[in-house]
């Protein structure tokens, strides 16, 4: 048995067959719906006694939510499919054991390495969960594919050269980012490498369909399909729940509070952190948009929001919870706000 199909079969631990993953989706919807009915009550309550806290009524603020999540959902169609497109690529077309023989065999170095596979693959944070699913199934163990899903949103030839388009070398910002980046995704990667159980970070539903494909056979053009369409049902419902809460999020919060608090070195960081994790803007282009902040906002604070955004925004999270468990996103978010502050911070300083 290959290496590749051991560790599919260690990460396949839970039998494929059984009712659980419809009865956990079928809940997740239930869940889901109940969150819309008391999220949509709210507004409404809040429009009726509070009207002054917005510019706009509320049918106008909802028709905004409903053009920005559409936007965010667009932005973002073309990198799913491409990476669903490069994830059976992966997963069929390349043989077995040809990526495997160009990795270090030191587990560090594995992950150091990994982490700049965004330089020949300039997929945008959407497009590279399916991707990390792909190289999880094909074998790579779970700090691995973090560190390269963590990495290769930022490590990537377009983010460099927009980032550097609007803001050169100015602050830093670049730099920091650059390598703020890659350090944030090995530290990630170092840290689930301690875990007793990496396995146990991957939810349920995911390890029955790597126990799934296992039993996948026919062609490779039949069993490309299969995936391709297998990997788009599993990430687009939550490429739309991510932009809708996007969408949502970015109307509920007031910018001019952010305005106003983005001079002061510590506030505006958690300000540009809180901005970052709501404000669902693939990397290939948001440093255009956190350009727009770069007179009124910190050089430290637009660093935290370049490095937040496109880690652990909503949509990346929505993307992500298809494959990793709550408590394991809890901890990566964690990690990447902390590691950001401390790098904005250093920035600032430096600046």
């Amino acid at each position: 048995m290959t290496r590749s199909s051991e560790l599919r079969g260690r990460v396949a631990g839970v039998p494929a067959s059984g009712r659980q993953p419809g009865r956990r989706q079928g809940r997740a919807a239930l869940i889901g719906a109940a969150i819309g009915v008391v999220a949509i009550a709210a507004l409404f309550a809040i429009d009726a006694w509070a009207p002054q806290l917005f510019p706009s009524r509320l049918p106008s603020r909802a028709q905004d939510g409903f053009t920005l999540a559409l936007s965010v959902l667009i932005e973002s169609m073309p990198f799913i499919i491409l990476g669903v497109l490069l994830s059976v690529l992966v997963q069929v077309w390349v043989p077995p054991g040809l990526i495997e023989r160009w990795m270090p065999r030191r587990a560090w170095a594995r992950r150091a390495v990994l982490s700049l596979l965004g330089m020949l693959l300039p997929v945008c944070e959407c497009g590279n969960v399916p991707l990390a699913r792909g190289l999880l199934i094909r074998g790579f163990s779970v700090p691995e594919t973090l560190t390269f899903l963590i990495a290769a949103p930022i490590v990537n030839p377009i983010v460099i050269l927009t980032t550097h388009q609007a803001f050169g070398w100015d602050g830093g910002i670049l730099v920091a980012r650059l390598l703020g980046g890659y350090a944030i995704a090995n530290l990630i990667g170092w840290i689930y490498s301690r875990h007793p159980d990496p396995q146990a970070l991957l939810t349920a539903r995911f390890r029955a369909e790597c126990a799934h494909d296992e039993h996948l056979d026919g062609s490779r053009t039949r069993r490309s399909l299969e995936l391709f369409v297998r990997e788009l049902r599993a990430v687009m419902p939550a490429l739309v729940l991510g932009s809708a809460i996007a969408g949502a999020v970015q109307v509920l919060v007031p910018r001019d509070v952010l305005v106003a608090i983005g001079s002061n070195p510590v506030l505006s960081i958690f300000a540009m952190i809180a901005l970052g994790l709501t404000v669902a803007i693939c990397s290939n282009v948001d440093a255009f948009f956190a350009l727009s902040f770069a007179s009124t906002f910190t050089p430290g604070s637009i660093v935290a929001f370049l490095l937040v955004g496109p880690l652990v925004d909503i949509k990346m999270l929505a993307l992500m919870r298809t494959t990793f468990t709550t408590r394991t996103l809890v901890g990566i978010v964690a990690v990447v706000i902390s590691a950001a502050f401390v790098i904005a911070v250093g920035v600032n300083l430096l600046a």
